[in-house]
């Protein structure tokens, strides 16, 4: 991954909302300190950050079963930027959370990015044909996380050029 140095990382954390607004992540991971290690670095990344320990929560966060919710937080109602999800999970791999995402008609423009302890290309070249934005190997550093700000300004902001984003 690129390394990026502190002072470019703090003036880029300080400009990259949209519009004022603050990024609003979900993160999703079966592993404690897995999860609450992503919204650390998130937060200091001045993202807002909303958990989930599994995909099932995570889809009823989302409000995919509820016609009343679109990209929004039934709960919340704020909406989610980006969700970053663990592979591996019991009952619903991130794989799976992933395709129930893109098929949603409501959800499926929001970027997914996938996060493995294991480098299998094959399991990596699945995620990314089937619409992840990324797949990031763990454990999660701050400059992978300067990349994902990278992805939600390019995606969020169509005129945004990237000239912040280094290894891209």
């Amino acid at each position: 991954m690129a390394s990026s140095s502190s002072a470019m990382l703090s003036s880029l954390s300080n400009g990259l909302g949209l519009g004022g607004e603050e990024l609003h992540v979900l993160a999703v991971d079966d592993n404690i300190i897995d999860r609450k290690l992503i919204e650390l670095l998130l937060k200091k990344s001045d993202c807002k950050v909303t958990t989930a320990e599994n995909g099932a929560r995570a889809l009823e966060y989302l409000g995919l079963g509820d016609e009343k919710a679109a990209c929004t937080s039934s709960k919340t109602g704020s909406t989610i930027n980006m969700i970053i999800t663990d592979y591996s999970m019991p009952g619903m791999t991130g794989y799976e959370l992933l395709k129930k995402i893109k098929e949603s008609s409501r959800m499926k423009e929001v970027p997914v990015v996938i996060m493995s302890s294991e480098n299998i290309p094959t399991r990596i070249n699945k995620c990314l044909e089937e619409g992840a934005e990324e797949f990031m190997l763990k454990p999660i550093q701050q400059s992978d996380v300067k990349k994902l700000r990278c992805h939600m300004m390019k995606l969020n902001k169509p005129s945004y050029n990237g000239r912040f984003c280094m290894g891209r």
